[in-house]
């Protein structure tokens, strides 16, 4: 009887373990992956807290002069198969800029967001003489998905993209930026196999891992430790996405690159923390160069000096675009 006991209580307590071990998983693959519910912990959240000093007149103006290139070019819509077993129908907005013209540039939205939040990106593309596609990462947008990628999934895509900008011209120069998690997603695109259409790379604030970033904002929003929650956001993920959280580094595919890189962030960044911008530069062994815009909050370099982001940015990708 003795023995049943404490059969029984083994049993129940395992039984317990696994069943919070589950739960723990589920709320947060739900909180940091699952594309269809809102995410509160970006809403009052004082690491997007914002460091753009722009006048209510100066940010007024900029949006009016995005919304007016908008109408006047409003983008044609472009769609593909995600090349895996989901078979996801994938949408981008193409803003054609002269029919034989080679230059191109693919802009990549971060985490919650849609392709219309780089639609200040495709204007200072166009207005440069770029062709222009902005994509809607899986999950999100017009973009099937019932999983946020974090940049992992969506560089295969991304390799997608790439592809169908060849076939419409063979001879196209591509440049590649993406801010946060679209940065992210460029980094984990440099390390595969891309055709040398590719001529250059931008990211702007993306993070080391999609490991290093959920292990960071678990402690910065919870105060929780890495084990045994991430264990458990990571078996949820490989049963409900198909993916695993740990495989997922920009490190390791910034490391295999062979395409020009041009990194930015903001020194005031603790979302994605600024930190993490010495850590992808520093294995990069390609042609490369860093660009740390002061006072910038997460995402916010463009905005807090435009003047020299974009001289940066010209400057390094007229490099390669020849």
């Amino acid at each position: 009887m003795k023995k049943k006991l404490i059969i029984g209580s083994v049993s129940a307590a395992i039984a317990l373990l696994a069943s919070s071990y589950f739960f723990v998983g589920n709320y947060f693959y739900n909180l940091g992956i699952n594309a269809h519910t809102k995410k509160d912990f970006l809403d009052g959240n004082p690491d997007l807290e914002s460091t753009d000093k722009t006048t209510a007149d100066e940010k007024a103006a900029k949006k009016a002069l995005d919304a007016e290139f908008i109408r006047n070019n409003p983008p044609a819509s472009l769609s593909i198969t995600s090349d895996d077993e989901l078979h996801l129908k994938l949408h981008a907005d193409l803003f054609a800029n002269g029919e034989d013209n080679p230059n191109w540039a693919i802009v990549v939205h971060g985490y919650s967001g849609e392709n219309d939040g780089m639609y200040h990106f495709v204007r200072m593309f166009y207005e440069k003489g770029y062709q222009v596609l902005a994509p809607d990462l899986r999950g999100h947008g017009e973009s099937e998905g019932d999983y946020i990628g974090m940049g992992w999934d969506d560089r295969l895509d991304m390799v997608s993209w790439i592809n169908e900008i060849v076939k419409i011209n063979p001879d196209a120069k591509i440049v590649l930026l993406g801010v946060s998690m679209g940065g992210a997603t460029v980094m984990n695109t440099s390390g595969e196999d891309l055709p040398s259409n590719v001529r250059v790379i931008v990211e702007d604030c993306g993070f080391t891992s999609t490991g290093d970033i959920f292990t960071y904002q678990l402690k910065q929003l919870y105060g929780l430790p890495k084990f045994p929650v991430m264990a458990a956001a990571n078996t949820v993920a490989k049963i409900r996405a198909g993916y695993d959280i740990f495989d997922s580094s920009a490190i390791g595919q910034v490391a295999k690159s062979k395409t020009p890189m041009l990194f930015i962030h903001g020194d005031k960044d603790t979302f994605v923390p600024y930190e993490m911008l010495d850590q992808v530069y520093e294995v990069a062994t390609v042609e490369k160069e860093k660009l740390v815009i002061e006072g910038a909050g997460h995402g916010e370099a463009e905005a807090v000096n435009p003047d020299l982001y974009w001289k940066t940015v010209w400057a390094f990708t007229e490099k390669y675009m020849k």
